[in-house]
């Protein structure tokens, strides 16, 4: 029976973590597509590119609500396929974008597939949560998160590698006066012809993954009967959603977790084009991030819950998220790209932690619940714009702007772990 029990449990979280991995892949190709589409659509200021994380992080704002209604009606299995060939769909948008230098239409199949991932991530979060004790479920979401973050170390390397060769260079020849518009032409169209293989690739894997989850023998989990069970003496009497505090200051810790990691994964390449780091160089610097945030997925792994709470964990990564933050806006060069790159260290046991704390005991409202904690992930959509609108429009300098962006979140979420988890929860003891 223990045998059983655990490749019962063992397939699914390996499907999961496949997933895990596409998330990763597709979430954080928007570093690379935000200097890529800068250059190739000609973007006069880096606030218009950080449209690029604003289209993709907003749609789970207005999908994570009807994808939990899409999953009560189509059920775990079948919602996942759905989402899969949504994000094919998506994929498949840049090809006419690439075709007709269309800014608009990158933002639209960016945003079709932020809608797949809302639809993918409502269904595969409170999975994870609750396919064991709420106890260790950081620990479980840390294993989904080390596949999410090693395609997103893998991420810089390919597309980076794929779109913006030689950027430096092709960069100068478009701003050369010397250059004629027929040479410019011609320098763009060879820039977004590099999008067509890797898009049309995705899009096939995409339906191919579908088609195997379809024909597999994921099991179908009632979330709200598994949540009601082992949560029984916590939520007797609720009746609404809205009596369950804990689970919106979670959101909103979800927001400005997002917005960090954000901030130090996508973002970090522009900061170091600010620093003057060459484009060739920075458009790996999302890899450090990730590698650092790697570093800590193994740490939550191994430490939690045996030797530190995922409270604990949580409060332990804002301290250092202050310390980095600030460190970085006190040095130059390098060495506060390093420490950007760190950030990702700070962030790593965010999610897993936060995530958990914010659906504990909701019973049959988990599935809204787990949607509302998904809308959260829209402060990747929100501060980069603000970000961007304080370095290009009001003349503060890009570290300052950075500083001032970043450490209130980290501030917030100090807050969170320390009090915010576990208001109204003995309100009616």
């Amino acid at each position: 029976m223990t045998t059983q029990t655990k490749s019962t449990v063992i397939s699914p979280i390996v499907t999961i973590g496949a997933l895990f991995f596409i998330f990763g892949f597709v979430t954080w190709a928007n570093s690379t597509l935000i200097p890529f589409l800068k250059l190739a659509c000609g973007l006069k200021t880096d606030f218009e590119a950080f449209l690029v994380t604003f289209a993709s992080y907003i749609a789970y704002f207005f999908l994570a609500l009807p994808s939990s209604w899409i999953l009560k009606k189509l059920g775990f299995k079948n919602g996942l396929v759905t989402g899969l060939l949504i994000l094919g769909i998506g994929s498949l948008v840049f090809i006419p974008a690439a075709s007709t230098r269309s800014f608009g239409l990158f933002l639209t199949g960016i945003f079709i597939q932020g809608a797949a991932l809302s639809l993918l991530q409502t269904a595969s979060n409170p999975y994870i949560s609750i396919i064991g004790p709420i106890e260790s479920a950081a620990k479980r979401i840390s294993i989904m998160g080390l596949c999410n973050k090693f395609a997103g170390i893998i991420v810089p390397i390919i597309m980076g590698t794929l779109f913006l060769k030689n950027a430096a260079g092709i960069e100068a020849k478009i701003n050369d006066a010397a250059t004629t518009v027929a040479e410019k032409e011609a320098l763009l169209a060879e820039v977004l012809g590099r999008v067509y293989t890797p898009y049309i690739v995705l899009a096939i894997v995409f339906v191919a993954f579908a088609l195997f989850i379809k024909y597999s023998n994921l099991p179908e989990v009632d979330v709200d009967k598994e949540e009601v069970i082992e949560g029984e003496e916590v939520k007797t009497a609720k009746t609404s959603i809205f009596q369950f505090p804990h689970l919106f200051l979670g959101a909103f810790c979800i927001f400005v977790y997002v917005a960090a990691e954000v901030m130090a994964g996508d973002i970090i390449g522009v900061y170091g084009k600010e620093l003057g780091i060459s484009a060739d160089i920075s458009k790996y610097f999302t890899t450090l991030t990730l590698t650092s945030m790697l570093v800590g997925y193994f740490i939550g792994i191994f430490t939690i819950p045996k030797y530190i709470t995922q409270q604990a964990a949580l409060k332990i990564c804002a301290i250092i998220g202050v310390i980095f933050v600030s460190a970085a806006y006190f040095t130059d060069g390098y060495t506060s790209v390093i420490f950007v790159g760190l950030l990702g260290l700070a962030n790593s046991l965010m999610w897993p932690a936060i995530f958990p704390l914010g659906i504990k005991g909701l019973g049959k409202f988990t599935k809204t619940g787990s949607a509302i904690m998904i809308m959260g992930i829209a402060g990747g959509a929100i501060w980069p714009l603000i970000y961007g609108y304080l370095k290009d429009y009001t003349g503060m300098h890009f570290q300052l702007a950075f500083f001032v962006s970043v450490l209130p979140c980290y501030l917030y979420i100090w807050y969170f772990a320390v009090a915010g988890h576990k208001v109204g929860k003995h309100a009616s003891a």
